[in-house]
């Protein structure tokens, strides 16, 4: 049950002092808050608050009720179980009425939310620990690979004779393509870093939290022209680029690319 708060009390309680001195023909207790009482008419002193007709009629009619059959709700009292406890007066308004408060409910007793369980783990020792053994297996990998499989190397430089084309390596293959094309300022500098830039601004950009493809298309099509625009370049300079370092088409004249 609502706990009652005390002014609400005092204030039923001061209304039924006034309402028992207007039945005596006494003069009505004084209001804290300084309003004048009400008269029968309905109307209120010009300091005080104006009571409605309807419910000055509302009052009335209760009280001729309760005056006319006041030995039936006794008798119907002194029949009903009497509470344990002490009993608190019921609050009633300035007419006799009774009053009604409405309790305030907190969500979190209506609301059922439970949060979903997620698995987290420790970077140590979980993480870490997997991550070197597959850095060791990796290196032994490599290690016995090399033991029984040689290198495609070529054969030893020979430093009077330069081979045409003369190719970077595949992964700078892309680096010397742009050469062919802006100036070494532009090629080398600008175009990487401009490149690098904008993959480093990329997380600040897209601040989208999930983790799904399908979600992420910003992201994954920054990442895919990036590659998508280094794969083409290295494959134009990989066997598209004859001697001089010219444009030649491969089914025609020839691969010049070796390992």
């Amino acid at each position: 049950m609502a706990e009652i708060p005390e002014h609400l009390l005092k204030r039923a309680q001061q209304a039924r002092e006034r309402a028992e001195a207007q039945k005596g023909g006494g003069a009505a207790a004084p209001d804290p808050s300084g309003a004048q009482p009400a008269s029968g008419g309905g109307e209120a002193s010009p300091s005080g608050p104006k009571i409605p007709p309807h419910l000055l009629d509302r009052s009335k009619s209760a009280r001729q009720q309760t005056a006319a059959g006041g030995a039936a709700p006794a008798a119907a009292v002194a029949t009903a179980p009497m509470p344990v406890g002490p009993v608190r007066p019921e609050p009633t308004g300035p007419g006799g009425g009774t009053q009604r408060l409405l309790t305030v409910v907190k969500s979190g007793s209506i609301q059922d939310v439970k949060a979903t369980p997620t698995d987290k783990v420790h970077v140590w020792p979980h993480l870490l620990v997997v991550e070197f053994v597959a850095a060791l297996l990796v290196t032994a990998f490599t290690l016995l690979f090399s033991i029984f499989v040689n290198a495609p190397l070529l054969e030893l430089a020979n430093f009077n004779e330069t081979p045409n084309p003369s190719k970077a390596p595949w992964y700078f293959l892309g680096l010397q393509e742009l050469l062919t094309m802006f100036h070494p300022m532009v090629a080398g500098v600008t175009i990487p870093g401009i490149a690098l830039f904008l993959l480093i601004l990329a997380p600040y950009v897209d601040r989208n939290p999930n983790k799904r493809p399908e979600d992420r298309k910003f992201a994954i099509s920054l990442m895919t022209i990036h590659l998508m625009f280094w794969a083409v370049l290295v494959l134009i300079g990989s066997f598209f680029r004859g001697p001089g370092f010219n444009f030649v088409f491969p089914w025609v004249d020839g691969l010049f690319f070796e390992l």
